[in-house]
């Protein structure tokens, strides 16, 4: 779910910023005097919400320019856009609006069509406007029969804007490996907080998960459907599982790729993800080892992460990735973000690009002069620029604005050096102080699972962002539902996307029926 979650980037974003935080998490407290509000069903439209559910939308091209090349695969496979409005306090309906850009692949086999299917590839702050004609694709001969309908949520892409002009692409770093390094990120931290509160401080509060779910009701509503089906990964698979709780009875096919569990999301979504992420890092030593020739990393797996391990430590004196006049300084905080980025999936052209950049940085710990292939400065510039900041802000204004953080920044301090020993690489990384430490507590407590929901839930034993750990604690939460697990894979996303015949075949049987397996399923991963 976060930055470099594989889905999103794979699809909504060059570089694989996709919330390297939806991942998992300690579990959350639940106030036991939260607000009713917090877990009840909400109500039907009414109360000055009617003007929202009952809009017209305004259909028509994708295309906002020549240099559009999302809106012209729309065109191009026939989808149209619109914008829907919604108030942005729900609790002040009349109060100032916004909008949520949408797109809409209609269904072309009509006599059959089941509705409208909404999609969401995470982030949080993940676009999944332009993914429509790949999500058809992805569905084989089920997708001609739903209005597959792709939006960016309230405050990304196309929709109303919310950017707070941080000098980094994300929040999500490593403390280093000692007090200066973690210093140095309570104070960069600190200052993100302080821009956001800053430049958009009046509508933080309302930038939610929640508020989220509110929008997709009344696109529902807008298209005129009394259900909606849905589609999401990593995050979204989160924001699935509250939509089905705000409004039990309005969704229908419900599918949710990477599901997290949700009593265990809170800002510090990473945690407990090391040793998955360990597994998925030795998975790509070992694959590196046979490539020897082409990346120079070392010819077995141990000698591949003894050079992770260097390269980690030199960095603390500074390495400089690339040649003027796209050069990179990075240090102890930020090569470990940039390997863990990198390792949410596992197969060839994902390994291949960890092998490149690791590659690179190897030289540089070396003193050797380095050039950048276009990907990997592509790569840095997304996360170590401001050129990205849109998405790093929406991405924790969402974390933030949902749960509450710990804001003493000693206790995430001691969290780091216990976890320092077991997990050196990923638990400063994991365990890390972000924004959200400095952030107005949320007007809103969590969403509780309280409704059934016969979902079907995806997951792969080794995913490094989601651990499988989360799909089967929510698979308990929801009796109706189940589970297909993918034996084997360290990797994040499945359905429709990573090759699984098995995981693929049994999802679209679900989508076109609507009828779940009779039991918890189990796939193995396709090899050769």
């Amino acid at each position: 779910m976060t930055i470099l979650s594989s889905v999103t980037a794979r699809r909504a974003s060059a570089v694989g910023l996709a919330l390297v935080a939806c991942l998992t998490a300690t579990p959350a407290t639940f106030a036991s005097n939260a607000t009713p509000a917090a877990f009840a069903a909400e109500p039907t439209p009414g109360a000055g919400l009617d003007r929202y559910y009952q809009q017209r939308l305004d259909w028509g091209s994708c295309v906002l320019g020549p240099d559009d090349t999302t809106g012209r695969d729309l065109e191009k496979a026939g989808a149209q856009c619109a914008n829907v409005t919604v108030p942005l306090d729900y609790a002040d309906p009349r109060g100032r609006t916004i909008t949520v850009a949408m797109s809409r692949l209609k269904a072309t086999d009509t006599r059959r069509r089941v509705g409208p299917l909404l999609i969401n590839f995470g982030g949080p702050g993940g676009t999944a406007l332009g993914e429509p004609p790949a999500t058809r694709k992805a569905m084989k001969e089920v997708g001609a029969r739903y209005d597959i309908i792709g939006m960016d949520p309230r405050f990304v892409g196309r929709s109303t804007p919310l950017d707070c002009h941080w000098p980094v692409g994300h929040s999500v770093f490593s403390a280093g490996l000692g007090r200066a390094g973690f210093d140095r990120q309570v104070a960069l931290h600190k200052d993100l907080a302080a821009k956001c509160r800053a430049t958009n401080g009046s509508v933080l509060p309302h930038v939610t998960t929640r508020n989220t779910a509110r929008d997709m009701d009344v696109i529902r509503g807008a298209l005129g459907e009394r259900k909606l089906s849905y589609l999401g990964y990593s995050y979204g698979s989160y924001l699935g599982t509250v939509y089905t709780q705000m409004f039990p009875g309005r969704h229908d096919r419900v599918v949710l790729d990477g599901a997290p569990d949700p009593r265990r999301y809170t800002p510090r979504l990473m945690r407990g993800v090391e040793r998955e992420n360990e597994q998925a890092l030795a998975g790509w030593a070992g694959w590196a080892a046979k490539r020897h020739a082409t990346y120079g990393l070392g010819r077995t797996r141990d000698h591949v992460l003894a050079t992770v391990g260097r390269v980690i430590e030199a960095s603390a004196r500074g390495l400089t990735l690339g040649t003027a006049p796209d050069a990179f300084r990075v240090d102890d905080t930020q090569v470990p973000t940039l390997i863990f980025g990198g390792i949410s999936e596992d197969t060839d052209s994902a390994r291949a690009a960890v092998g490149e950049h690791l590659s690179v940085m190897a030289r540089a710990a070396q003193g050797q002069p380095t050039r950048l292939s276009p990907e990997f400065k592509e790569y840095l510039t997304a996360v170590l620029t401001g050129e990205e900041s849109p998405t790093g802000s929406v991405q924790t204004a969402i974390l933030c604005g949902d749960v509450a953080a710990p804001r003493d920044p000693e206790r995430y301090w001691r969290d780091i050096e216990r976890s320092r020993a077991a997990h050196p690489l990923f638990g400063p990384l994991t365990n890390n102080i972000g924004p959200c430490a400095f952030w107005d507590r949320p007007r809103e407590e969590p969403t509780q699972v309280r409704q059934d929901a016969p979902a079907l839930i995806v997951s792969a034993t080794g995913d490094p962002r989601t651990p499988h750990t989360g799909a089967v604690a929510l698979r308990g939460l929801l009796p109706g539902s189940r589970l297909i697990t993918l034996k084997g894979a360290n990797q994040h996303g499945v359905y429709g996307y990573y090759g699984s015949t098995c995981v693929d075949e049994q999802v679209n049987a679900y989508l076109a029926t609507g009828e779940l397996p009779a039991n918890d399923r189990t796939c193995v991963k396709q090899t050769g």
